[in-house]
């Protein structure tokens, strides 16, 4: 199995870092494979709404987006991780994943999401919730932990002291692993839910 993280802090190594290691450690006990990509330092531009994706089954711009589309469809599971600023996420990792799930037609359902916060103060349950939409909107079961997905640390390598936070973390891997591995076996047992064709509905008529 194997999971895809997407640290959207632009600093390397910096406290939003040591938040995934955190689970990276967890998921090696599980022998699930992970890879962590830095996109917070990207230049990643948002989506033009050019419908290119729909004709050419990928974003009209080649950037990091197209390269993380293949990773993402091989994923069992994905996690986001951003630090937060203004109660928001990284407006670059936003841009990033809006058009890689806008861009990317294969079927998502029963992947599992997790989302990872990271900030001084405050600001970190309204970015934990902005962050949780891709997957709802997506058929992305969510992995929950003891408390919201949450690391505290201002200065790089504080968030190394926030003992309950990295517990948060360690509780969120050994959730997602089982999660993922649970959904592996109803696969093969039972196969994915039904799904219905999209019925879209618009309100100004």
């Amino acid at each position: 199995m194997k999971v895809l993280m997407l640290n959207g802090s632009p600093r390397i190594n910096g406290n939003t870092s040591i938040a995934l290691k955190e689970l990276e450690k967890v998921f090696k006990e599980y022998n699930i494979e992970t890879e962590t990509v830095q996109v917070g330092n990207k230049a990643i531009r948002g989506c033009i709404a050019c419908g290119h994706c729909f004709e050419n089954g990928k974003c009209v711009f080649d950037d990091e987006v197209n390269k993380l589309a293949p990773k993402f469809e091989e994923a069992d599971g994905l996690v986001v991780a951003s630090p937060v600023y203004y109660a928001s996420a990284n407006a670059t990792l936003i841009a990033l994943l809006d058009r890689l799930f806008y861009s990317t037609h294969f079927d998502k359902r029963m992947k599992v999401g997790a989302s990872v916060v990271v900030a001084r103060r405050g600001g970190l349950s309204a970015t934990f919730d902005e962050l949780n939409k891709y997957f709802t909107i997506s058929g992305v079961p969510i992995a929950s932990s003891q408390y919201w997905n949450s690391v505290h640390g201002r200065e790089k390598g504080e968030a190394s002291q926030d003992k309950e936070g990295l517990q948060t973390m360690r509780t969120l891997a050994h959730n997602m692993s089982f999660l993922m591995r649970s959904i592996q076996l109803g696969k093969k047992e039972y196969g994915l839910p039904e799904q219905e064709s999209w019925t879209p509905t618009h309100f100004i008529r």
